[in-house]
């Protein structure tokens, strides 16, 4: 039991301390990356710091992982490396059951991350990039290619070939008109749609009534318009980094409504909940890591999570580009990286040094 409290001991200074290592220096990549775009736009130093202190929940999580990746293999190899272990292996006590509430710690971690990614990385990183953008007079392109908007509760569709965000224009538009019971009423078809003055108003239209079973051209549409937000139809990207778990919820929700392909949005939202267990599988993967060295035990083991975590990013982006393609299902784009190195984990133990 006193070894145990040893070790939880260690494992917290130690992860502490990688933790902040981390984070300050993934912080320090994203300022100098963008430093000389700050000096050419002669940006302020309390937003450059501004910026900085926006990334850093970010760069936490990040780091979270990789540090508690790094403190489990650094601590055990060097309990290895000082035979400490060997007393606690002659007790009849495994490597498992030793690092057992290590691995309850990284459970409420994950947990824990979850929730912090969800309300505190979210937020903050979104304003990080609208004053990074804001700052280095980035405007987004929210042009939009077959925009559809749906209203009134289902009953109006809005469709479009394309909208210009430059001149607020719709081209090629659709609207259709259903009743109480969503029964087809009536069809308008428009070369253009101009915002203008809080209204979209329609350009060189034709307006189509439904009467029986048939079609027929409404007479005495000298005007049309309708009310959408001004930004109703423009582009919208989805990103992991800056969207809460019920924003994603709503965005696929409104793209499978709108027929349009959410493939990546949904395997974005299970990327979500997938990526906080990462940090219970790097304590077992540094389980089976630990010990392979007595030398040099600080630098080896810094050079093995290192490795680790980036095989296991990479993995994480091919999976997430198939499922984006539909190559495989978006459950497996998120969840496919965590069961295989969950496994790769379980045969590491398996022949670790007991």
């Amino acid at each position: 039991m006193t070894f145990v409290v040893y070790f939880c001991k260690k494992f917290s200074s130690v992860s502490l301390i990688a933790l902040l290592f981390f984070s300050f220096v993934l912080g320090l990549v994203d300022l100098f990356l963008n430093l000389w775009r700050y000096l050419a736009e002669n940006v302020e130093i309390l937003d450059i710091l501004k910026i900085f202190f926006l990334y850093l929940p970010k760069t936490v999580s990040f780091a979270l992982p990789l540090a508690v990746l790094f403190a489990v293999a650094f601590v055990l190899s060097d309990l290895y490396a000082k035979n400490e272990l060997t007393a606690v292996f002659a007790s009849g006590v495994s490597l498992f059951s030793f690092a057992l509430p290590v691995l309850g710690i990284a459970a409420v971690l994950s947990l824990g991350l979850f929730f912090f990614e969800d309300k505190i990385v979210v937020p903050t990183y979104q304003q990080k990039v609208e004053l990074q953008n804001k700052v280095l007079k980035i405007a987004a392109n929210k042009d939009n290619t077959n925009p559809v908007v749906i209203a009134d509760g289902g009953k109006t569709i809005y469709k479009a070939n394309y909208y210009d965000d430059n001149v607020k224009t719709l081209y090629n538009l659709l609207i259709v008109k259903r009743g109480e019971n969503f029964e087809l009423d009536s069809i308008v078809r428009a070369q253009r749609a101009i915002f203008n003055g809080g209204k979209w108003q329609l350009e060189d239209f034709v307006c189509y009534r439904v009467n029986g079973n048939t079609l027929e051209l409404a007479d005495g549409f000298t005007d049309y318009s309708f009310d959408q937000p001004e930004d109703a139809f423009a582009f919208i990207q989805l990103k992991a980094d800056q969207v809460c778990a019920a924003e994603a919820k709503k965005q696929i929700a409104y793209l499978e409504r709108a027929g349009l392909p959410y493939a990546e949005a949904l395997s974005v939202y299970y990327q979500k909940f997938s990526f906080p267990f990462i940090v219970f599988i790097v304590v077992f993967l540094s389980l089976g890591l630990s010990g392979k060295t007595q030398k040099n035990v600080l630098l080896v083991s810094l050079l093995l999570c290192i490795s680790a975590a980036v095989s296991y990013y990479v993995l994480q982006m091919l999976t997430m580009l198939l499922a984006q393609f539909e190559y495989i299902s978006p459950l497996a784009g998120a969840w496919l990286p965590v069961f295989v190195y969950l496994a790769l984990s379980c045969v590491l133990l398996r022949h670790a040094r007991t």
